[in-house]
């Protein structure tokens, strides 16, 4: 039976399990749009294609399946890049479809025509022009293939409006078979023998997990292998909700504005086993001083990834789950030395914990302000474990991944790689979309709420209840304390004077405004807003210059903090 483009796109998508796509209409996708009236894939259309894709993106992230966006060419095409780069940047399985003009224009400037093969070539796993309607089922399974397998990313199919319209007959094909794309599962035995061995040789191990254990859903391994050799665990911003914040061996957060207590562990260990993470700088300070005393495992599922941005002395490439499973094995069969190095380390944890107990995370709410690591904390307290939190970027963030205990994985999403302001609101979308009975919250900061805040207008539409958290200091926070701390307080542009009523613009999206200005009314606020059906929008008038504390300055290395400003 023959089909056209648009169908078998459509059919496509429903055989890789489909059920949601996020999107905007336009001339070149219109015989998509005209044939997903028929299809059982619900469709949500948000009001601007970066939402769109964020939205894909936090449906990604919280469910762990590939997400998916539709856009029109041109304009359409081209405002999908930073939700693309975001993804890219943090490794989100993604497939964005893009209409194209139609092929015999391609090339002559036609109407809102746009290379965006060649724009997305630097921020996409693999991109596809697809000009024979008898190409498209081939080109899709391989794009869904490519985006979940290895280390995941966003794949884009470009698809001109005359191979929508062709019709083929409609054949899926049962496998892939690229030649030059072969993901390692397995690590190699030998050398997880060798890390083994390296463990067992320590004094002063710490495992440093990045963002890849949670894509590879690989915390119940990542638990099991600490426990067994007692090593204490610090996580990137992207790893965090990987392991139990509140586990004895759990050192938070490490890095620019991670704890006093990860940061001297990483600087004083003799093993640094990484896993699933890439080094950047906003982890490693300076490099040279980079854990100078410490050998280097580093296990990832992509080769390119290891010994990129520090020496490595042993890499393991493999999906990870498959690589710690085997780690605990081999432990297993060394169950004396198993034990002496848990005897051996235990000065090393004593130290730890000395440097928890003199530097704690911590911040004085006194007076009539309201202190933004307060109402973060009461957020915490409030909602359930396994409510969802996503962030936009700045100030908020790091106090959200400083003073928010996440216990379950897949329950932080937020932009690390790409920092991108905006991503907050619609990842949250995505998200709520996915678990429509789970608490689903965006904290953040009221410079990155309004890239965005159009996205209210999708919530109030689909009836999608998530709670908005916006800490509002009238300022661009984080650009702010780097001017006060490396610039003389000049405020350069930082300071947005126009004083906005988030709660008048809730109510005129037809969503629920609140306000809290003192500490005595965040409780209520918050509860509130947990108990109102709909989206809530919970305006917090917070200290202006409060800082992110402990900071790495720029350029320095971990251990040279600045405990206060």
């Amino acid at each position: 039976m023959k089909k056209t483009g648009s169908q078998i796109l459509l059919e496509c998508l429903h055989l890789e399990g489909v059920d949601t796509v996020f999107g905007y209409p336009g001339g070149t996708v219109i015989n998509i749009y005209n044939d997903l009236v028929d299809s059982p894939i619900r469709h949500i259309l948000n009001r601007h294609e970066q939402a769109a894709v964020h939205a894909a993106d936090g449906y990604a992230r919280a469910t762990g399946k590939v997400g998916v966006a539709i856009a029109t060419s041109g304009p359409g095409a081209t405002n999908t890049i930073t939700g693309i780069a975001t993804a890219y940047m943090d490794s989100i399985p993604m497939v964005i479809i893009t209409g194209q003009v139609p092929t015999p224009l391609i090339g002559n400037d036609a109407f809102q025509e746009a290379d965006i093969i060649g724009i997305t070539r630097p921020v996409t796993k693999h991109n596809y022009l697809v000009k024979d309607v008898k190409d498209l089922a081939r080109i899709l399974k391989q794009a869904f293939y490519i985006a979940r397998t290895g280390r995941p990313g966003p794949v884009l199919v470009d698809l001109p409006k005359d191979v929508q319209m062709a019709s083929t007959r409609f054949v899926y094909p049962d496998t892939v078979d690229l030649r030059g794309y072969k993901p390692s599962f397995s690590g190699n035995v030998r050398q997880v023998e060798n890390g083994v061995k390296m463990i067992l040789a320590s004094k002063k191990p710490v495992i440093y997990v990045g963002g890849g254990a949670t894509l590879s859903d690989a915390s119940p391994e990542l638990l099991a292998f600490a426990e067994a050799i007692q090593a204490p665990v610090t996580t990137t911003l992207m790893g965090m909700a990987s392991f139990p914040k509140r586990h004895p061996l759990s050192l938070e957060m490490l890095g620019m504005h991670g704890t006093y207590y990860a940061n001297m562990a990483v600087t004083e260990s003799d093993l640094l086993i990484a896993v699933g993470a890439r080094f950047d700088d906003r982890v490693t300070g300076k490099i040279s001083t980079f854990a100078p005393h410490a050998k280097i495992i580093h296990i990832d599922i992509d080769p390119t990834s290891i010994k990129k941005n520090v020496r490595v002395d042993l890499p393991i490439v493999g999906e990870l789950r498959d690589v710690l499973q085997t780690m605990v094995k081999k432990l297993v069969e060394h169950d004396d030395e198993v034990r002496e190095l848990v005897e051996r380390t235990a000065p090393w944890r004593a130290e730890i914990a000395g440097w928890k107990k003199k530097y704690p995370m911590s911040y004085k709410q006194t007076g009539a302000v309201i202190k933004p690591q307060f109402v973060i904390e009461k957020i915490r307290e409030l909602t359930n474990d396994d409510a969802i939190i996503t962030t936009e970027v700045g100030q908020h963030q790091m106090w959200t991944a400083q003073f928010f205990d996440f216990s379950q994985p897949r329950t932080f999403l937020t932009s690390g790689g790409l920092g991108t302001m905006g991503f907050g609101l619609p990842a949250a979308l995505g998200a709520q979309v996915a678990f429509p009975d789970r608490q689903v919250i965006d904290i953040s900061g009221d410079g990155s709420f309004q890239m965005n805040s159009q996205e209210l207008a999708t919530l109030v539409q689909y009836r999608l209840p998530v709670k908005i958290a916006i800490l509002n200091n009238n300022f661009l926070g984080m650009v702010r304390q780097w001017q006060e701390l490396f610039f003389d307080r000049r405020y350069s542009q930082t300071c947005m004077e126009l004083p906005i009523d988030f709660v008048k613009l809730a109510e005129a999206y037809g969503a629920t405004g609140l306000r809290a200005t003192t500490p005595e009314e965040v409780e209520g606020v918050i509860r509130q807003a947990l108990e109102t059906p709909g989206p809530v929008i919970m305006e917090f008038k917070v200290a202006r210059e409060e800082n992110v504390m402990p900071m790495v300055p720029a350029g320095a290395g971990l251990n040279e903090m600045v405990l206060a400003s």
